[in-house]
Protein backbone atom coordinates (compact mmCIF):
# COMPACT_ATOMS: atom_id res chain seq x y z
CA UNK A 1 0.00 0.00 0.00
CA UNK A 2 1.05 3.30 -0.75
CA UNK A 3 0.52 7.24 -0.33
CA UNK A 4 1.37 9.63 -2.53
CA UNK A 5 0.96 13.52 -2.44
CA UNK A 6 0.68 16.13 -4.58
CA UNK A 7 -0.15 19.93 -5.01
CA UNK A 8 -4.09 20.42 -6.06
CA UNK A 9 -3.99 24.00 -6.28
CA UNK A 10 -4.16 26.98 -4.10
CA UNK A 11 -6.82 29.12 -2.87
CA UNK A 12 -7.58 32.62 -2.54
CA UNK A 13 -6.32 33.41 0.56
CA UNK A 14 -3.35 31.73 -0.61
CA UNK A 15 -3.68 27.99 1.03
CA UNK A 16 -1.62 25.48 -0.42
CA UNK A 17 -3.82 22.26 -0.85
CA UNK A 18 -2.74 18.99 -0.91
CA UNK A 19 -4.35 15.79 -2.75
CA UNK A 20 -3.74 12.59 -0.90
CA UNK A 21 -3.67 9.16 -2.71
CA UNK A 22 -4.64 6.48 -0.95
CA UNK A 23 -3.45 2.97 -3.44
CA UNK A 24 -3.94 -0.38 -1.36
CA UNK A 25 -2.52 -3.40 -2.78
CA UNK A 26 -4.90 -3.94 -5.44
CA UNK A 27 -4.25 -0.88 -7.25
CA UNK A 28 -8.00 0.58 -6.03
CA UNK A 29 -7.79 4.20 -4.60
CA UNK A 30 -9.21 6.63 -2.47
CA UNK A 31 -8.21 10.92 -3.17
CA UNK A 32 -8.58 13.37 -0.32
CA UNK A 33 -7.65 16.81 0.10
CA UNK A 34 -7.19 19.48 3.42
CA UNK A 35 -9.54 21.65 2.24
CA UNK A 36 -12.58 20.54 3.84
CA UNK A 37 -11.03 17.23 4.35
CA UNK A 38 -12.78 16.12 1.47
CA UNK A 39 -12.95 12.69 0.08
CA UNK A 40 -12.36 13.80 -4.01
CA UNK A 41 -12.83 9.99 -5.53
CA UNK A 42 -13.10 6.47 -5.07
CA UNK A 43 -11.60 4.27 -7.33
CA UNK A 44 -12.98 0.70 -7.33
CA UNK A 45 -13.59 -2.38 -10.02
CA UNK A 46 -16.76 -4.26 -11.32
CA UNK A 47 -17.29 -7.66 -11.54
CA UNK A 48 -15.28 -7.91 -15.12
CA UNK A 49 -12.42 -5.71 -13.04
CA UNK A 50 -13.15 -2.62 -14.82
CA UNK A 51 -12.01 0.44 -12.24
CA UNK A 52 -14.43 3.61 -12.14
CA UNK A 53 -14.76 6.53 -9.67
CA UNK A 54 -17.80 5.99 -7.53
CA UNK A 55 -17.79 9.50 -5.86
CA UNK A 56 -18.76 12.36 -7.41
CA UNK A 57 -17.17 15.54 -7.48
CA UNK A 58 -14.82 18.12 -9.37
CA UNK A 59 -11.17 17.35 -10.81
CA UNK A 60 -9.78 20.42 -9.66
CA UNK A 61 -9.37 22.71 -6.73
CA UNK A 62 -11.61 25.62 -8.99
CA UNK A 63 -15.09 23.48 -8.13
CA UNK A 64 -14.45 23.36 -4.42
CA UNK A 65 -14.08 26.99 -3.93
CA UNK A 66 -17.45 27.70 -4.94
CA UNK A 67 -20.45 26.77 -3.33
CA UNK A 68 -21.24 23.08 -4.23
CA UNK A 69 -23.49 20.82 -3.00
CA UNK A 70 -21.00 19.41 -0.23
CA UNK A 71 -19.31 16.96 -2.78
CA UNK A 72 -17.55 14.57 0.05
CA UNK A 73 -17.32 17.23 2.66
CA UNK A 74 -16.78 17.01 6.08
CA UNK A 75 -19.70 18.51 7.65
CA UNK A 76 -19.72 20.96 10.74
CA UNK A 77 -20.24 22.04 13.29
CA UNK A 78 -23.59 20.62 12.45
CA UNK A 79 -24.56 18.92 10.06
CA UNK A 80 -28.33 19.12 8.57
CA UNK A 81 -30.70 21.32 10.19
CA UNK A 82 -31.22 23.46 13.50
CA UNK A 83 -34.47 25.40 13.50
CA UNK A 84 -34.21 29.22 12.84
CA UNK A 85 -30.86 28.62 13.78
CA UNK A 86 -31.13 28.74 17.28
CA UNK A 87 -30.85 27.24 20.80
CA UNK A 88 -30.19 27.28 24.50
CA UNK A 89 -27.29 26.27 26.52
CA UNK A 90 -27.68 26.48 30.21
CA UNK A 91 -30.36 29.17 29.54
CA UNK A 92 -28.23 31.01 27.19
CA UNK A 93 -29.72 31.40 24.01
CA UNK A 94 -26.97 31.16 20.58
CA UNK A 95 -28.15 32.21 17.32
CA UNK A 96 -25.94 30.95 14.40
CA UNK A 97 -25.93 31.70 10.83
CA UNK A 98 -29.01 31.12 8.82
CA UNK A 99 -28.25 30.18 5.13
CA UNK A 100 -31.22 28.07 4.63
CA UNK A 101 -34.32 30.77 4.75
CA UNK A 102 -34.79 30.57 8.58
CA UNK A 103 -32.98 27.62 9.39
CA UNK A 104 -29.17 26.64 10.27
CA UNK A 105 -28.00 23.96 7.61
CA UNK A 106 -24.68 21.81 7.53
CA UNK A 107 -22.51 24.24 9.30
CA UNK A 108 -23.18 27.74 8.22
CA UNK A 109 -21.45 30.31 5.84
CA UNK A 110 -18.33 29.56 6.27
CA UNK A 111 -18.27 25.60 7.74
CA UNK A 112 -16.09 22.80 8.42
CA UNK A 113 -16.61 22.01 4.32
CA UNK A 114 -14.92 25.54 3.18
CA UNK A 115 -11.55 25.67 5.61
CA UNK A 116 -8.09 24.52 5.23
CA UNK A 117 -7.54 21.34 7.74
CA UNK A 118 -4.15 20.58 8.65
CA UNK A 119 -2.95 17.06 7.65
CA UNK A 120 -0.30 14.35 7.71
CA UNK A 121 -0.43 10.97 6.24
CA UNK A 122 -0.52 7.12 8.12
CA UNK A 123 0.68 3.83 7.61
CA UNK A 124 0.41 1.04 9.58
CA UNK A 125 0.80 -2.81 8.28
CA UNK A 126 -2.80 -2.94 6.67
CA UNK A 127 -3.99 0.31 5.89
CA UNK A 128 -3.22 3.89 4.88
CA UNK A 129 -4.77 6.95 5.74
CA UNK A 130 -4.58 10.85 6.19
CA UNK A 131 -5.79 12.51 9.93
CA UNK A 132 -6.73 16.03 9.25
CA UNK A 133 -7.21 18.45 12.26
CA UNK A 134 -8.96 21.61 12.11
CA UNK A 135 -9.63 24.16 15.31
CA UNK A 136 -12.69 25.74 15.02
CA UNK A 137 -12.45 29.12 17.34
CA UNK A 138 -14.87 30.48 20.28
CA UNK A 139 -18.17 32.28 18.31
CA UNK A 140 -17.19 30.31 14.96
CA UNK A 141 -20.33 30.91 13.24
CA UNK A 142 -22.24 31.33 16.31
CA UNK A 143 -21.04 28.26 17.93
CA UNK A 144 -19.74 28.75 21.21
CA UNK A 145 -16.60 27.50 22.74
CA UNK A 146 -13.29 26.40 21.14
CA UNK A 147 -13.35 22.85 19.10
CA UNK A 148 -10.46 21.06 18.32
CA UNK A 149 -11.50 18.41 15.70
CA UNK A 150 -10.05 15.62 14.08
CA UNK A 151 -11.06 12.80 10.99
CA UNK A 152 -8.83 10.08 10.39
CA UNK A 153 -9.62 8.73 7.39
CA UNK A 154 -7.92 5.06 6.33
CA UNK A 155 -7.94 2.76 3.16
CA UNK A 156 -7.17 -0.87 3.34
CA UNK A 157 -7.02 -4.19 0.89
CA UNK A 158 -10.47 -5.25 1.68
CA UNK A 159 -11.33 -1.63 0.02
CA UNK A 160 -12.78 -0.40 3.32
CA UNK A 161 -12.78 3.54 3.96
CA UNK A 162 -13.15 4.27 7.16
CA UNK A 163 -13.28 7.92 8.51
CA UNK A 164 -13.44 8.55 12.38
CA UNK A 165 -14.05 12.21 13.56
CA UNK A 166 -13.04 12.70 17.31
CA UNK A 167 -13.12 16.07 18.84
CA UNK A 168 -13.27 17.79 22.57
CA UNK A 169 -14.36 21.79 23.08
CA UNK A 170 -13.57 24.41 26.17
CA UNK A 171 -17.19 25.03 26.66
CA UNK A 172 -20.35 23.32 26.44
CA UNK A 173 -21.16 22.94 22.58
CA UNK A 174 -23.48 21.49 19.74
CA UNK A 175 -21.97 19.55 17.76
CA UNK A 176 -22.96 16.61 15.06
CA UNK A 177 -20.70 16.03 12.26
CA UNK A 178 -21.00 13.60 9.05
CA UNK A 179 -19.42 13.54 5.86
CA UNK A 180 -21.52 14.03 2.82
CA UNK A 181 -20.17 11.69 -0.25
CA UNK A 182 -21.87 11.86 -2.80
CA UNK A 183 -22.59 7.92 -4.23
CA UNK A 184 -23.32 5.95 -7.84
CA UNK A 185 -21.72 2.88 -8.30
CA UNK A 186 -22.15 2.80 -11.88
CA UNK A 187 -19.52 5.43 -12.15
CA UNK A 188 -19.71 9.08 -11.39
CA UNK A 189 -21.43 11.00 -14.46
CA UNK A 190 -23.30 7.70 -15.61
CA UNK A 191 -26.33 8.97 -15.62
CA UNK A 192 -29.11 8.00 -13.06
CA UNK A 193 -28.62 6.29 -10.05
CA UNK A 194 -32.70 5.48 -9.30
CA UNK A 195 -31.83 1.88 -10.44
CA UNK A 196 -29.65 1.20 -7.61
CA UNK A 197 -31.23 -1.22 -4.64
CA UNK A 198 -30.65 0.29 -1.41
CA UNK A 199 -31.34 -1.41 1.78
CA UNK A 200 -31.57 0.62 5.44
CA UNK A 201 -31.19 -1.01 8.33
CA UNK A 202 -34.19 0.93 10.73
CA UNK A 203 -37.49 0.47 10.94
CA UNK A 204 -38.30 4.17 11.84
CA UNK A 205 -37.82 7.42 10.68
CA UNK A 206 -37.98 11.29 11.67
CA UNK A 207 -40.53 13.53 10.88
CA UNK A 208 -40.65 16.16 9.47
CA UNK A 209 -42.26 19.38 8.61
CA UNK A 210 -42.75 21.47 5.22
CA UNK A 211 -38.93 22.88 6.25
CA UNK A 212 -37.70 19.42 6.93
CA UNK A 213 -37.74 20.02 10.40
CA UNK A 214 -37.97 17.15 12.97
CA UNK A 215 -41.08 17.46 15.20
CA UNK A 216 -39.47 15.13 17.53
CA UNK A 217 -41.60 12.35 16.70
CA UNK A 218 -40.22 8.91 15.31
CA UNK A 219 -42.56 6.93 12.54
CA UNK A 220 -42.76 3.39 11.80
CA UNK A 221 -41.36 3.29 7.91
CA UNK A 222 -43.35 0.05 7.45
CA UNK A 223 -45.12 0.03 4.02
CA UNK A 224 -44.72 3.32 3.39
CA UNK A 225 -42.62 5.03 0.40
CA UNK A 226 -39.25 5.42 3.43
CA UNK A 227 -39.61 1.43 3.52
CA UNK A 228 -36.31 0.12 2.40
CA UNK A 229 -35.96 -2.32 5.05
CA UNK A 230 -35.69 -5.36 2.47
CA UNK A 231 -33.88 -4.27 -0.41
CA UNK A 232 -35.48 -1.91 -2.67
CA UNK A 233 -34.82 0.24 -6.38
CA UNK A 234 -34.59 3.76 -5.25
CA UNK A 235 -36.61 5.27 -8.25
CA UNK A 236 -39.40 2.80 -7.55
CA UNK A 237 -41.32 5.12 -5.34
CA UNK A 238 -39.26 8.55 -5.81
CA UNK A 239 -41.73 9.99 -6.94
CA UNK A 240 -43.95 9.91 -4.52
CA UNK A 241 -42.06 12.45 -2.83
CA UNK A 242 -42.37 15.88 -5.19
CA UNK A 243 -42.47 18.35 -2.46
CA UNK A 244 -38.43 17.18 -1.73
CA UNK A 245 -38.23 16.23 -5.16
CA UNK A 246 -36.48 12.55 -3.60
CA UNK A 247 -35.35 11.39 -0.78
CA UNK A 248 -34.50 13.33 2.06
CA UNK A 249 -35.13 11.44 5.17
CA UNK A 250 -33.28 10.86 8.59
CA UNK A 251 -33.40 7.23 9.51
CA UNK A 252 -33.16 5.96 13.23
CA UNK A 253 -30.82 3.02 12.73
CA UNK A 254 -31.01 -0.55 14.18
CA UNK A 255 -29.04 -1.22 17.26
CA UNK A 256 -27.06 0.58 20.01
CA UNK A 257 -25.50 4.03 19.02
CA UNK A 258 -21.84 3.64 19.57
CA UNK A 259 -21.52 0.71 18.67
CA UNK A 260 -20.29 -0.39 14.92
CA UNK A 261 -22.84 -2.09 13.05
CA UNK A 262 -24.76 -2.09 9.77
CA UNK A 263 -26.45 0.81 8.79
CA UNK A 264 -27.08 0.60 4.52
CA UNK A 265 -26.28 -1.15 1.15
CA UNK A 266 -26.38 -0.12 -2.36
CA UNK A 267 -25.98 -2.89 -5.00
CA UNK A 268 -25.51 -1.43 -8.91
CA UNK A 269 -26.87 -4.08 -10.80
CA UNK A 270 -25.64 -3.41 -13.60
CA UNK A 271 -22.13 -3.14 -12.54
CA UNK A 272 -22.25 -5.45 -10.01
CA UNK A 273 -20.57 -3.00 -7.37
CA UNK A 274 -21.84 -3.16 -3.76
CA UNK A 275 -21.31 -0.64 -0.92
CA UNK A 276 -22.14 -1.63 2.49
CA UNK A 277 -21.96 0.85 5.24
CA UNK A 278 -21.17 0.36 9.03
CA UNK A 279 -21.63 3.38 11.42
CA UNK A 280 -21.61 3.98 15.50
CA UNK A 281 -24.10 6.93 14.71
CA UNK A 282 -27.52 6.87 15.22
CA UNK A 283 -29.23 7.75 12.34
CA UNK A 284 -28.25 7.96 8.63
CA UNK A 285 -29.44 10.61 6.46
CA UNK A 286 -30.86 9.47 2.82
CA UNK A 287 -30.41 12.09 0.07
CA UNK A 288 -31.28 11.58 -3.25
CA UNK A 289 -29.20 14.48 -5.04
CA UNK A 290 -32.42 16.65 -5.18
CA UNK A 291 -31.23 19.35 -6.04
CA UNK A 292 -28.10 18.44 -8.28
CA UNK A 293 -28.39 20.97 -11.27
CA UNK A 294 -26.42 20.41 -14.39
CA UNK A 295 -24.81 23.37 -13.90
CA UNK A 296 -20.89 24.25 -13.28
CA UNK A 297 -21.18 24.24 -9.51
CA UNK A 298 -22.77 21.07 -9.02
CA UNK A 299 -19.86 19.72 -11.23
CA UNK A 300 -22.38 19.13 -13.92
CA UNK A 301 -24.33 16.13 -12.53
CA UNK A 302 -28.01 15.76 -12.67
CA UNK A 303 -31.04 15.52 -10.36
CA UNK A 304 -30.94 11.42 -8.57
CA UNK A 305 -27.72 10.72 -10.15
CA UNK A 306 -26.42 10.41 -6.85
CA UNK A 307 -26.97 8.66 -3.12
CA UNK A 308 -25.76 10.45 0.07
CA UNK A 309 -25.79 7.98 3.09
CA UNK A 310 -24.85 10.71 5.68
CA UNK A 311 -24.17 9.14 9.00
CA UNK A 312 -25.17 11.25 12.15
CA UNK A 313 -26.87 12.17 15.31
CA UNK A 314 -30.38 13.81 14.93
CA UNK A 315 -30.64 16.97 13.15
CA UNK A 316 -31.88 19.80 15.24
CA UNK A 317 -31.01 17.86 18.27
CA UNK A 318 -30.33 20.99 19.98
CA UNK A 319 -33.68 21.76 20.06
CA UNK A 320 -35.70 18.35 20.94
CA UNK A 321 -34.63 16.63 24.30
CA UNK A 322 -35.75 12.99 23.40
CA UNK A 323 -33.21 12.94 20.55
CA UNK A 324 -29.92 11.91 20.97
CA UNK A 325 -27.88 14.51 22.20
CA UNK A 326 -25.08 16.38 20.12
CA UNK A 327 -24.16 18.53 22.89
CA UNK A 328 -20.36 18.14 24.08
CA UNK A 329 -19.25 19.35 27.13
CA UNK A 330 -15.48 20.12 28.52
CA UNK A 331 -13.87 16.68 29.70
CA UNK A 332 -15.57 14.88 27.20
CA UNK A 333 -14.49 13.37 23.93
CA UNK A 334 -16.66 13.38 20.33
CA UNK A 335 -15.91 9.94 18.71
CA UNK A 336 -17.90 8.60 15.97
CA UNK A 337 -16.67 5.87 13.36
CA UNK A 338 -18.30 4.92 9.52
CA UNK A 339 -17.07 2.46 7.66
CA UNK A 340 -17.92 2.15 3.67
CA UNK A 341 -17.14 -1.76 2.59
CA UNK A 342 -16.39 -1.79 -1.56
CA UNK A 343 -17.56 -4.92 -2.90
CA UNK A 344 -19.07 -7.28 -5.94
CA UNK A 345 -21.46 -9.42 -6.15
Amino acid sequence: MKIEQRPFGTTSDGHAVTLFTLTNNHGNSVELIDRGATIVSVNVPDRDGKRVNVNLGFSALDGYLQRHPYFGSTVGRVCNRIANGRFAIDGREYQVAQNLGAHHLHGGLVAFDALMWTAEPIQTSWQVGVRMRLVSPDGDEGYPGTLDTTVEFTWNDDNELTYTFTAETDAPTHLNLTNHAYWNLAGAGSGTARDHVVTIQADQSLEVDDDLIPTGRQIDVAESVLDFRQPRVIGDRIDELPETKGYDHCYVLRGTPGELRPAALAVDPASGRTMEVMTTQPCMQLYTGNHLSGQADAGGFRQHEAFCFETQHPPNAANQSAFATTRLNPGETFKQTTLHRFGIE
